[in-house]
């Protein structure tokens, strides 16, 4: 499993990629150079870091992903709750609403949620 933690620049330059793949990779280095002030060894080493996790690949100049942007998120967060709360999504659950007051909206979607994980 490649590591799926991003820092914010990683985040940033992942996005950037997620948003215009597949991507030249010299179109690449010139939207870091706008988006983030980047010079060109930069975007490559970063892309090469990313490449090397398994969350992109650049074949022949032309820079896409291996996973995309929705699985990876649903990865790290997965991840997340088996870090912080032993795997538990109960317990985590438990922790956000503690902090927050689900609104009827959000606590309708989780139990749809529920009622299609049951199969329902």
């Amino acid at each position: 499993m490649p590591e799926i933690r991003l820092g914010e620049i990683e985040s940033r330059f992942a996005d950037i990629i997620w948003q215009n793949e597949p991507i030249a990779s010299g179109e690449l280095v010139r939207l870091c150079a706008e988006a983030l002030h980047w010079k060109k060894p930069t975007t490559y080493t970063i892309l090469h870091k990313l490449c090397e996790r398994g969350i992109f690949q650049n074949e022949k100049g032309i820079v896409t992903s291996k996973i995309d942007k929705d699985t990876f998120y649903a990865m790290q967060s997965e991840q997340f709750v088996e870090d912080t709360f032993d795997g538990s999504l109960p317990a985590f659950i438990a922790a956000f609403a503690s902090r927050k007051k689900l609104s009827e909206t959000e606590i309708a979607e989780l139990e749809k949620l529920i009622a299609e994980s049951r199969g329902k």
